[in-house]
């Protein structure tokens, strides 16, 4: 079973400054690492999916954003844990495309190229769309980091495994 847990990136990974996408707007959220580890030791995956209409508001192009997501990609492989895949929209959301959360695409499509299994999954990030989006595609959960019950991702991860059907 290829259990994930689909990560939102700004706000949920990394301090959302709006728009992130400089090196100087890099930093790694309190309880991150620790949360992503205590759900690596548990045997889940990870990808990120992450609307970034920056992109396609002319606010910044691809090469910052992919130059950022290295930033992130290298913490925490220096923690020891692994993305194994990384999907983002760039569409404003004017551009009614599918990928963009609350709608699914991202989620369905992180799922056919690695092998997730949706329905033993979980969605975690900032925003209302994030935790639409992990429900619309069929994952079994999905919770909102920043609120008073799941203040970061290290609860959002304790959540997580005290869910009786995580195992």
């Amino acid at each position: 079973m290829n259990r994930f847990v689909f990560l939102d990136r700004d706000g949920t990974l990394v301090r959302d400054t709006g728009y992130p996408h400089r090196r100087e707007d890099y930093e790694l959220l309190p309880g991150v690492i620790e949360g992503l580890q205590a759900l690596t030791d548990a045997g889940f995956r990870f990808a990120i999916v992450t609307n970034q209409s920056g992109i396609g508001r002319g606010l910044f192009d691809e090469a910052a954003f992919h130059a950022f997501n290295a930033l992130l990609l290298a913490d925490l492989e220096a923690a020891g844990i692994e993305i194994s895949g990384s999907f983002y929209c760039p569409h404003s959301p004017d551009d009614g495309c599918r990928c963009r959360k609350p709608l699914p695409g991202l989620f369905e499509r992180a799922a056919r190229v690695l092998g997730a299994d949706l329905a033993n999954s979980w969605a975690v990030g900032d925003g209302a769309r994030d935790v639409e989006a992990g429900l619309a595609a069929g994952c079994c959960g999905a919770l909102r980091v920043g609120s008073a019950d799941c203040p970061d991702l290290l609860q959002a991860a304790r959540h997580i495994l005290a869910d009786p059907n995580h195992a």
